[in-house]
């Protein structure tokens, strides 16, 4: 349901975009050191946090996909992603040059939205107002940032 507020300017009546918060954290590298790409050792802060959570403004019927892409973007987050068309869904390859496989075989990008992660791509989840999104890099198939599926 997308959350209309209504005011008067003028004799016209506004409508305010939704909000959603968004985070990105990659502190598993700093807890898999020992397998980790040093050679990217420059792209992980030393909290693990690349982005702390932020609220920020979308449009009814955008996605995880497109507040990622605008907040990278505005932030000068570099993020790298492909459109896989067996999923029909675009699949982020890198955020902050930290990319899948840089501290293991079973590492990559993982997201999830209030606390639980969707078995779909990104691009596929159409935001509600108030939803939190994490970003989270796993060096475990997500078992180590707690995605129930994994385990």
């Amino acid at each position: 349901a997308y959350e209309i507020a209504q005011c008067l300017v003028g004799s016209e009546m506004c409508i305010r975009d939704s909000t959603c918060t968004i985070s990105i954290n990659c502190s598993n590298i700093l807890s898999n050191w020992d397998i980790f790409d040093k050679t990217k050792a420059s792209c992980v802060p030393s909290d693990g946090w690349i982005l702390r959570e932020m609220t920020v403004e979308f449009k009814k019927g955008q996605t995880v996909f497109d507040v990622l892409k605008n907040v990278t973007r505005t932030r000068a987050i570099q993020m790298e992603y492909s459109f896989t068309a067996l999923y029909g869904s675009y699949y982020i390859e890198g955020i902050n040059n930290l990319y899948e496989f840089d501290c293991g075989e079973l590492s990559g990008w993982e997201y999830c939205v209030n606390g639980k992660f969707p078995a779909f791509g990104c691009s596929k989840y159409v935001l509600k107002d108030g939803d939190k999104i994490e970003w989270k890099y796993t060096c475990d198939l997500g078992a180590d940032v707690g995605n129930p599926y994994f385990e």
